[in-house]
């Protein structure tokens, strides 16, 4: 792959970028100040930030060291809360089949805010997708590393109120989805969402409703797939 060719394709990947850099510039540093204050400083935040890099995980973990919870309890809730990237990956599938020595990265860096971006995006022809793919993907860890040192580094020399901050991820996310909603057509996959969340949340309860509510999400959209296919060639 020539230099130009890589060239053009971060060209093209950092404007499609800018949205979630305004969000994990603030949001890695509102991290960085809360693992301050609780007494882990800016190794801890460039540490976690490069090698574990999972915002909503991330801010739990915050509590996890904290209380000193047990290891147990601590895997089965970090699988509770990330269940939702095994159905992103399934989604990612063909996008990522032939990438190569990319593939890697490209998992691990798979976050809500990059399957955001681009999930849907049609890169046009010229330019090396997966390494538009990469770049997308680098430059979102990159946002998010360098907000969490600089939130390490301020909360050294500042001292606040941090009520609240750890709601700066849950607002990112609405924003997300608003934003999609807005761009997209005729929201069935949105409604499916947001009625089998509620449906899980009014019977199994807050703590336990994601990886049902994800199971459930899974089998609607996929079985109105097939039913959507099976119109398509009976006609």
């Amino acid at each position: 792959m020539s230099k130009t060719k890589k060239l053009a394709a971060l060209r093209y990947a950092f404007p499609k970028t800018m949205p979630v850099m305004a969000g994990y510039l603030v949001l890695g540093a509102a991290y960085g100040i809360l693992m301050n204050v609780n007494g882990y400083g800016v190794w801890w935040a460039l540490a976690i930030s490069v090698f574990v890099y999972a915002g909503s995980l991330q801010y739990l973990g915050i509590t996890f060291f904290a209380a000193a919870v047990n290891p147990w309890y601590a895997f089965f809730m970090s699988l509770m809360l990330n269940a939702r990237h095994l159905f992103y990956g399934i989604s990612m599938l063909d996008k990522y089949k032939d990438a190569g020595k990319l593939k890697p990265y490209l998992i691990f860096s798979l976050t809500d805010e990059t399957f955001s971006v681009l999930c849907n995006e049609e890169i046009p022809e010229g330019i090396p997708k997966y390494w538009v793919y990469f770049f997308v993907s680098i430059l979102d860890q990159f946002y998010w590393v360098t907000g969490a040192v600089a939130g390490a580094f301020a909360g050294t020399m500042i001292s606040f109120d941090t009520a609240g901050m750890d709601f700066a991820l849950t607002a990112l996310f609405v924003v997300i989805f608003v934003d999609q909603w807005k761009s997209g057509k005729g929201h069935p996959s949105a409604c499916v969402g947001l009625g089998a969340s509620a449906l899980c949340v009014a019977v199994l309860g807050q703590s336990v409703f994601i990886i049902p509510a994800m199971i459930l999400i899974l089998t609607v959209i996929t079985a109105g797939y097939y039913m959507e296919k099976k119109k398509g060639e009976q006609s």
